[in-house]
């Protein structure tokens, strides 16, 4: 462990908040740890917000938005370039400190929870210059303008790509942004806001463009919720939470986009290439240690071919190596916190209980990684399609294995979820890869294992959410429309 880099102290020791352009200490002198995910000690502190401090940096907002809403297109895209190479020079030292946060190994923070976020940036960047702001509708002219304060409420398992998520595009749409980062993983949060505040000072941005105010969701997340200086709320977490966010919004009529739960299927049909299918279904879903809400943990695969895919994913699943987040050799890293590694110990138990046959995995610790919120890769086969298992967001390292006799069957089971977040197709033939794709009531399908496209819009059906995010859909969701005829 001692050869292993450390963080550095400024990334990880906060003591105080970004408010209207400055950092300044909040209203009251609590604080909270930031606990490593590797060995459960503690690896950084972050002051608490309160509501008084939302009030100011709503306030702050407001100032902010008069300004920022009146800047071009090529403003706002060069703010974006800005923020995206300020965080691409840091890159390997938030890498790192999210790594120890989440539990994500090194090498994919680098190029996920850190480089997307950059890739979001930049194609927003992209978008916001050939956005639609206007046309022609008869004697009206539509247009498209800054819908005001953004409250931005954020998850823990990719913190820093949801955030950009969310201020990408804010600021393309020309909105100030009040943001809340989750409390198991807010230190890239912080290390962002470093970079606003220099592009800030360099660019001559609005102060109070981007405020940052971490501390529990009980009181600074209902805060911003419930803020009557707030006109969208856009919140990533649970489907209770976003139940919860919702109501509380509705008291001011507030816009709300919820991004949720999800428990996306992986179509396997008869004619797919089973050893790219089942290797690319068993790392999708595995992704994060499975702390993916658009991860594809449930496999459907044609019955008569359950017990070669079986097999195939036993062995996808050995060869993804657990360990330090830190460590080269570690494919999959350990769950963010305590409570997520006994909720995911919690569903094998019960997965076992429910009759599923467990491949490989279970609930008991790995070997030689007591120390860390750790949970083996589990696999289980003939589940059925009606069991928790295979209905509830499980959100660790636990996939189901569903077999079906018809493509019928496996659409219908595609679709029997509460949830509508994501999923794939595989199949030989791509129109009728395809075919299927448009029968699945979810957000975003790939086919084949097609790439991420970071301009595409993102979002589920169903429990998994409203609206969407990235692209100009990304920007619609922070903008209103006003027709003016003449």
């Amino acid at each position: 462990m001692s050869t292993r880099p450390t963080p550095d102290p400024s990334l990880t020791e906060r003591n105080a908040l970004y408010i209207d352009g400055d950092w300044r200490y909040p209203a009251g002198a609590a604080t909270d740890v930031v606990v490593n995910a590797a060995d459960g000690t503690e690896l950084g502190i972050v002051p608490r917000g309160t509501a008084a401090d939302v009030d100011t940096a709503v306030s702050a907002a407001r100032t902010a938005t008069d300004a920022w809403a009146s800047s071009t297109p090529a403003e706002r895209a060069e703010a974006l370039r800005a923020l995206s190479a300020g965080l691409t020079e840091r890159q390997d030292a938030i890498a790192q400190v999210i790594s120890l946060e989440v539990g994500t190994p090194l090498k994919i923070s680098q190029r996920v929870q850190v480089g997307l976020p950059c890739a979001v940036l930049d194609a927003f960047a992209d978008t916001v210059s050939s956005y639609a702001w206007e046309h022609q509708v008869g004697n009206s002219l539509v247009v498209r303008e800054a819908a005001g304060v953004v409250g931005a409420i954020t998850p823990w398992n990719y913190p820093l790509h949801q955030l950009i998520a969310k201020v990408g595009g804010a600021l393309a749409a020309g909105c100030a942004i009040v943001a809340k980062p989750a409390g198991v993983a807010p230190l890239s949060a912080f290390a962002f806001a470093d970079v606003f505040a220099e592009v800030s000072t360099r660019l001559g941005l609005p102060a109070g463009l981007f405020n940052l105010v971490s501390g529990p969701g009980a009181e600074v997340g209902e805060a911003i919720a419930g803020h009557p200086g707030v006109d969208v709320v856009s919140f990533t977490g649970s489907t209770e939470a976003g139940a919860k966010v919702m109501r509380t919004a509705a008291a001011n009529i507030t816009r709300v986009s919820l991004e949720l739960g999800g428990k996306s299927a992986n179509v396997v049909l008869p004619d797919a290439d089973l050893g790219r299918a089942v290797k690319t279904g068993v790392n999708n879903a595995f992704l994060n240690s499975g702390q993916t809400c658009s991860a594809w943990t449930r496999m459907l695969v044609p019955r008569e071919k359950q017990d070669e895919v079986v097999e195939l994913a036993r062995a996808a699943a050995e060869r993804l190596t657990l360990g330090h987040p830190l460590d080269p050799a570690t494919r999959l890293g350990p769950l963010a916190s305590a409570q997520q590694q006994q909720t995911v110990r919690d569903y094998i138990r019960l997965g076992e209980s429910e009759g599923a046959k467990l491949v490989i995995g279970g609930a008991e610790s790995p070997e030689g990684l007591d120390e860390g919120f750790y949970v083996r890769p589990t696999i289980f086969a003939d589940v059925d399609p009606s069991s928790r298992i295979a209905q509830e967001e499980i959100f660790g390292p636990v996939l189901v294995v569903i077999p079906y006799d018809s493509e019928d069957e496996a659409v219908a089971i595609a679709n029997d979820s509460p949830y509508g977040l994501a999923g794939g197709v595989w199949s030989a033939d791509e129109d009728r890869a395809l075919a299927v794709a448009r029968r699945i009531r979810t957000g975003q399908v790939d086919i084949n294992g097609a790439a991420f496209n970071p301009a595409a819009p993102f979002g589920g059906y169903k429990k998994s959410g409203l609206g969407r995010e990235f692209g100009t859909h990304g920007i619609d969701e922070f903008t209103e429309t006003k027709a003016i005829q003449r």
